[in-house]
């Protein structure tokens, strides 16, 4: 049997209109909870509906990486040039007779295409969200406590960049720089689209940015910049599959300090499993990857719990604290469990749930904080980067 053409877009009609079905259903569902609600507080509920369905697409997406689906379907944006699993049956059945334990079965085609037509659906409700707020922003004058549009159409350029990604993921056969920044893109999308509703709903509620002193500030920055260190870090652990390089902890191997290759560890540009110079990965490699990703953990841990405690002791910011401490348990609990007990899937999903959501809360304190010296008037809503009007 031959291979598919790598990019096929004759089903691209039929999966934007799954898509739009999909972003359709979860908008009526949402009219029929919020149908007297004023435009600004529905263009809220529209930013937070697509904020919870792209945090759910981040974990479909870590469950397709997970059970091996992502190249289910072998081309892009189809599955054998077809818009669903059910019209390239019998490719499927072919290339799984080949290889029954092969990257195309119908099991995976499924999960990967419910990801594709899931990833479509958000698309459309930011391309909704987008309009809402060019409409809302026009009609409310430039008094109005509305979102600048620029920055939901800012995030609609950059679903469009994760789309590229996501064909590049197939098309470039799991190449884990690919794969990597796929992740990371997925993650700066909840980020933007968190910032957005954390803007919207203290504007709505007449609350201004709580005044921090400038170590508080600079430790926000500070775990904000780790965390993103280390969500690239577990990226590239999980796109090399290194998360069982070690098995034991706190040790690696038996040793403080095992046999590593940093060198071929951190080679970027290289297909999956190989060098750039096409020879096997060593293992010592993998180890270098997984064990990276351990140590810059501990620091992220210490620098989540510090902060933690000092958004503690400032009023409008403990429930904040007490999120950014409990994922930052969860993650420690769940890294912990993917190691000593073989990567199970729960604990790699609710890993992966947990960087998610600390990506959101952290952003929500950036977003909800000012430091004191730039503290505006209380008697006005003052966003930063002029994000309200």
């Amino acid at each position: 049997m031959s291979e598919p053409a790598a990019v096929d877009l004759a089903p691209i009609l039929q999966i934007l209109l799954a898509g739009a079905a999909l972003a359709a259903i979860a908008l009526a569902w949402l009219q029929l909870r919020a149908r007297k609600q004023s435009p600004a507080h529905w263009l809220r509920a529209v930013t937070v509906l697509t904020l919870f369905l792209t945090f759910d697409l981040v974990l479909f997406g870590a469950f397709t990486r997970l059970t091996d689906s992502g190249l289910g379907c072998p081309d892009w944006p189809g599955c054998y040039g077809s818009a669903s699993p059910v019209g390239a049956h019998a490719d499927i059945s072919a290339a799984q007779a080949a290889m029954p334990s092969g990257p195309v079965t119908h099991h995976k085609a499924w999960i990967e295409m419910v990801h594709r037509y899931m990833a479509t659906g958000v698309g459309a409700l930011i391309l909704v969200l987008t309009v809402l707020t060019w409409r809302q922003w026009r009609r409310a004058g430039p008094d109005a406590s509305t979102l600048n549009p620029w920055w939901p159409t800012a995030t609609l350029a950059w679903v469009c960049v994760q789309g590229a990604f996501g064909a590049l993921t197939v098309t470039m056969k799991l190449f884990p720089a690919i794969v990597t920044l796929h992740l990371l893109g997925g993650l700066l999308l909840l980020a933007l689209l968190a910032l957005q509703s954390q803007w919207q709903t203290r504007a709505l509620a007449g609350t201004p940015p709580v005044s921090v002193d400038a170590g508080t500030r600079v430790f926000l920055l500070l775990a904000s910049g780790l965390l993103v260190l280390q969500l690239a870090l577990g990226g590239w652990v999980s796109t090399n599959y290194a998360v069982l390089a070690c098995t034991d902890f706190p040790t690696c191997q038996g040793s403080w300090w095992p046999a590593m290759r940093f060198d071929q560890g951190f080679e970027i540009w290289r297909s999956l499993g190989m060098t750039g110079e096409g020879t096997a990965i060593s293992f010592a490699a993998l180890t270098a990857i997984h064990y990276a990703h351990r140590l810059m953990a501990y620091v992220v841990l210490v620098v989540l719990a510090l902060l933690a405690w000092r958004l503690a002791r400032i009023d409008g910011l403990r429930r904040l604290a007490r999120w950014i401490g409990g994922l930052a348990a969860l993650q420690l609990a769940t890294g912990l469990g993917n190691v000593v007990l073989g990567w199970p899937l729960i604990a790699a999903l609710l890993h992966t749930g947990g960087a998610a959501a600390l990506v959101v809360v952290i952003t929500w304190a950036m977003a909800s904080t000012r430091s004191a010296q730039q503290q505006a008037s209380p008697s006005r809503v003052a966003l930063p980067m002029g994000s309200l009007r």
